[in-house]
């Protein structure tokens, strides 16, 4: 079987999941609805209880937790093949520090966080993500060698924990329910559950990602390394540039509708690779749909496992990744 054909069969299969994902989610809550009570309802056949149920509760907070598993996961794509290091993500490298601090500014300026004002909030998610990604590429950049890969990451570390410092600090500032918001951010909570975060969130996915499929073969090419990507008429500069400042947008957009989740930028390629190999034009759209898928079942399992509670998607998220992301560093090192 070709690697075209073995992509599409494992895009496929994992749509297939991500539709089982779906109908269970679109079931999960005090109000319980069958799967035949949500086709129905889907169809326009439901009665006004289930219509309100899901269209106004459960199916725009499924959408942001789609949409945003899936700008996550190519997001991470982006950053692995431009470092080319199995180890970055875009919590990593800081930008999710840098979006939390955009949200902490973001609530200086608009104190509720419902309505038209909302659409902006990716915009300074994107702002704080990318003054830290701004940051991380100054310090890392060598004159003559441009950013260097290995550099990006380390500093990205440091550049997290500043960011997190700053975001604590002036989050303790806030007013009780604002930082009660802030916490549950921070903690990964998927918050967007309306309409009006659907479209904050849509059109960054909906550009970007295309955007950055077309850009594989350049994602390919730095695998080689920068020589070899300059000697085959690569433009190893800007192309890393403009790809880091689509990482930055399409992470930071994501968190700032699904709180600060981390760790779906790293397994979800990483996931990929085994399926569809490293050709970039394969892995960016399985990556996505591997962060779609996971991120989706996470916040499934944490409004279920333990209700009335229910656990952040972010905590789900960590309790499996940290693990495999031991065990990444650990192989690592021993290669």
């Amino acid at each position: 079987m070709s690697r075209s054909k073995r992509a599409a069969v494992v895009a496929a299969v994992i749509a297939l999941l991500i539709v089982g994902i779906m109908m269970i989610s679109l079931n999960t809550g005090s109000f319980r609805l069958s799967p035949y009570a949500v086709a129905r309802t889907l169809v326009g056949l439901g009665n006004a209880d289930e219509r309100l149920v899901l269209f106004e509760y459960r199916m725009p907070r499924m959408l942001v937790a789609m949409l945003a598993g899936l700008g996550l996961g190519v997001a991470g794509a982006i950053l692995q093949g431009l470092s080319r290091n199995s180890l970055a993500d875009p919590g990593v490298i800081g930008l999710n520090a840098g979006a939390a601090f955009g949200l902490i500014a973001f609530m200086s300026f608009f104190p509720s966080l419902e309505g038209l004002p909302s659409l902006f909030i990716p915009l300074f998610t994107f702002g704080g993500g990318l003054l830290a990604a701004g940051i991380v590429v100054l310090l890392a950049y060598e004159r003559n060698k441009g950013v260097l890969p290995m550099q990006l990451l380390l500093i990205g570390i440091a550049v997290s924990a500043g960011f997190s410092a700053l975001t604590l600090f002036f989050s303790l500032r806030l007013d009780e329910d604002t930082y009660a918001f802030a916490a549950r951010w921070l903690a990964g909570t998927i918050w967007g559950r309306d309409w009006i975060h659907v479209a904050a969130l849509v059109p960054w996915i909906a550009v970007l990602v295309p955007f950055t499929i077309t850009r594989s073969k350049s994602l390919d090419a730095f695998a080689f390394g920068d020589e070899i990507a300059i000697g085959i008429g690569t433009s190893l500069h800007r192309n890393r540039l403009v790809l880091l400042g689509v990482a930055v947008a399409l992470s930071c957009a994501s968190v700032s509708m699904a709180g600060g989740i981390g760790f779906i930028g790293l397994i979800a390629p990483q996931l990929a690779r085994r399926l569809v190999g490293p050709m970039h034009r394969h892995l960016l759209p399985v990556s996505g749909l591997v962060g779609m898928a996971v991120l989706a079942a996470a916040d499934t399992i944490g409004r279920s496992l333990f209700q009335p509670i229910a656990i952040p998607a972010g905590v789900v998220v960590a309790s499996i990744s940290a693990p495999y992301f031991l065990y990444v560093l650990k192989k690592t090192k021993s290669i």
